[in-house]
């Protein structure tokens, strides 16, 4: 393993279900990969590529909830992939870690195709990167490959009628949306707001494969009761808490 065990913790995730082992120092998942795998709806058989799947939080909690299907990830870093992998064996759940970066896949990938791909992909542009960071965690939140190329890499190990689910700044929409090309289709674009009346800092958006339904905007998913945040008491609403702690799924629609 790359890193050294006094160099990560164990953390519990979907109220004790799934416990994953992170970099104490580095790049640790929060609640943005459990939104993205309880947005996924999958059933036991089918395939699964998570690209930059970090230590495995979103496909390790998608496969928590979905008992069955085929788990592959891809990480270029090779200490996250190899905590992946650990994860993956440590919760007793059956799941492939390559290590590559998306936009050099080796054949064992590229020969596959997928009924879903998800991904989290970095957050912010490299202009707002910093030098004095952890380099995993930096790699992880700032871009180093274009998100378009995500897209694409994607989009070409999808399945015909497979589902692209990702989470991303809600800010990031129209680079998203302009990087779905007409082999994409279907799309649909879910808001997350921190409180009611709060504008949306995440949205979670899928598009389908060869898709020809017209573009679709949900209902945002107010993350927290109350107009601000008091105290340090945990202020979920009871829908997300149900994501959060025991696994619920998340319509998009």
């Amino acid at each position: 393993m790359g890193f050294a065990r006094a160099d990560v913790t164990e953390d519990k995730f979907l109220g004790g279900q799934l416990t994953l082992m992170q970099p104490r120092a580095g790049y640790r998942a929060g609640v943005d990969p459990v939104f993205l795998a309880a947005a996924i709806s999958a059933q036991a058989g089918e395939s699964v590529l998570d690209l930059g799947c970090g230590a495995g939080a979103a496909a390790l909690c998608l496969g928590t909830r979905v008992p069955g299907l085929k788990l592959v990830g891809v990480e270029r870093q090779a200490d996250y992939a190899d905590l992946a992998r650990i994860n993956a064996f440590d919760n007793d759940i059956d799941m492939e870690v390559i290590t590559a970066d998306l936009t050099r896949m080796p054949p064992e990938v590229t020969e596959e195709s997928f009924d879903q791909v998800i991904m989290n992909p970095p957050y912010h542009l490299p202009s707002q990167a910093t030098t004095s960071a952890d380099p995993g965690r930096e790699a992880a939140l700032f871009e180093d490959t274009p998100l378009a190329a995500w897209i694409d890499a994607a989009t070409r190990r999808l399945k015909p009628r497979g589902y692209l689910t990702l989470i991303q700044k809600a800010e990031r929409l129209p680079e998203i949306l302009g990087a779905m090309d007409d082999r994409l289709g279907s799309i649909l674009v879910k808001p997350l707001a921190p409180r009611l009346g709060r504008a949306a800092v995440l949205v979670l958006v899928q598009a389908r494969k060869g898709g020809r339904g017209a573009f679709r905007l949900g209902a945002p998913l107010i993350l927290h009761e109350g107009a601000e945040h008091v105290g340090d008491k945990e202020s979920y609403r009871r829908e997300v808490s149900a994501i959060l702690r025991a696994g619920a799924h998340l319509p998009l629609w």
